[in-house]
């Protein structure tokens, strides 16, 4: 049996501190937000009232973030998937070009980006002060992280060979596009819709200029609550928001992990 030498345990205590550093911050602000007092600690009581503020006060931002997050994804899968096929198919000089264009939202400011759209399209009315206006933002901030994942799973197989192969045997494009080259591109796919899941929920500074009083996002919402300096209302907003999302992400990664097929058992077999 190999002996594990003094590098492990180096490594090991390394990566468990940057993990208590990046975790434990957070456990800490959840905390505070079932506390009675934050400044006295959990000597004041353990309570539940914060959280029911929270619920009352903001379950409507929420939702909202959850819907927005939800179109979000379905349009960056929509766009971005075949976008992403199409780079993959013709490697030129437009589609890199095209490719680092795609990029630019993500290296511009969200400040700078919410402004070129209130400027692009505020004298809309009705589009301005919709949800839509700032599903448009976060479409634009998450495409490139969908395109890129999937770009990347659809740049490492033989994209050219899987689809000849289904060519030859009779396979139209719809076939061998549904079939063939989604199938094999899942692990991007779904990497790239947990990014843009968390991205879009999470997005505070484009969504900051989108937003109207009636369309308050998570984030700005957290905003709101820090600002009303009862840290206990923030903290509760934060535990709020990790039992809402969580079990979103978790659904998510049962629902990409394939299936085992079941063995077919011959009918010459007895059970």
């Amino acid at each position: 049996m190999k002996t594990r030498g003094a590098s492990f345990f180096l490594q090991l205590a390394f990566t468990l501190i940057v993990c208590a550093f990046l975790i434990v911050p957070v456990l800490l602000s959840m905390l505070a937000g079932l506390t009675e007092n934050y400044l006295v600690g959990i000597g004041s009581g353990l309570t539940l009232k914060w959280v029911a503020n929270v619920w009352d006060n903001y379950r409507d931002t929420m939702f909202l973030s959850l819907g927005l997050a939800v179109a979000c994804l379905a349009c960056t899968l929509v766009i971005g998937v075949p976008a992403a096929y199409v780079l993959a198919k013709r490697q030129n000089m437009f589609t890199r070009a095209v490719e680092e264009l795609l990029v630019m939202p993500v290296a511009v400011p969200g400040l700078a980006t919410a402004l070129a759209l209130i400027v692009t399209y505020g004298a809309l009315r009705g589009f301005r002060t919709s949800w839509t206006f700032i599903l448009v933002g976060h479409v634009l901030f998450t495409l490139p992280f969908m395109v890129r994942s999937v770009l990347a799973v659809m740049s490492a197989i033989d994209l050219k060979t899987l689809e000849e192969g289904a060519a030859s045997l009779g396979a139209g494009f719809r076939q061998r596009f549904f079939h063939i080259v989604l199938p094999n591109c899942r692990s991007g796919i779904v990497a790239g819709s947990l990014m843009v899941l968390t991205l879009s929920v999470g997005e505070f500074n484009m969504t900051w200029l989108l937003h109207t009083p009636l369309n308050k996002t998570l984030p700005v919402g957290l905003a709101d609550a820090y600002a009303s300096l009862r840290l206990e209302i923030g903290s509760a907003y934060t535990l709020v928001f990790f039992i809402m999302i969580v079990p979103l992400l978790l659904a998510m990664q049962a629902i990409a992990t394939p299936r085992k097929p079941r063995p077919v058992r011959r009918e010459d077999e007895t059970p």
